[in-house]
């Protein structure tokens, strides 16, 4: 079993980071920066913006400098965290694909921080005045990898309680 975990861990991880990769490389070849085109009228675009910031654009300011090294020591924190968290969890699929998401999003991000400074971004959704900030393949890896681990983590402490209780 403790095999299983890091093959589930790698590949999960390594899928996503492929996949956001590829997706930023078609990006930026196809569509020139600043610029995008509507896929469905009045609800999603494509787009290729570059995020110095976080997510959703938190801190995305191109007069510093400091972003790129809190990202940087983010990344290689959670990365501490995680592989931390799979050597002493129960094993559970569903878990170690959350972190497999988180770490493969992580990575795919890093990656375009390291090379450009800054992450591609491309995944753009609105409705009327309402405007989701653009994001990628590797924000998504991260939401479902955090969704994932969040479900199996709070489903274990329940049933926890609910032995202590009983």
């Amino acid at each position: 079993m403790a095999d299983s975990r890091w093959k589930i861990l790698s590949a999960v991880g390594l899928v996503w980071l492929v996949l956001d990769q590829l997706t930023k490389a078609a990006v930026t070849a196809c569509i020139p920066l600043n610029h995008g085109f509507s896929v469905i009228p009045g609800f999603f675009d494509l787009v290729h913006v570059l995020n110095r910031g976080a997510a959703f654009g938190f801190l995305n300011r191109s007069d510093t400098d400091w972003q790129f090294w809190l990202f940087l020591a983010a990344a290689v924190a959670v990365t501490v965290i995680i592989i931390g968290m799979v050597r002493t969890a129960s094993f559970s699929r569903l878990l170690f694909f959350g972190y497999g998401s988180i770490l493969g999003g992580a990575m795919g991000n890093l990656i375009d921080r390291v090379r450009a400074r800054a992450v591609t971004d491309f995944l753009d959704f609105y409705w009327g005045q309402w405007h989701w900030p653009a994001f990628n393949v590797a924000d998504i890896a991260i939401c479902l990898g955090v969704a994932a681990a969040g479900f199996v983590l709070l489903r274990e402490a329940v049933e926890e309680s609910r032995q202590k209780e009983g």
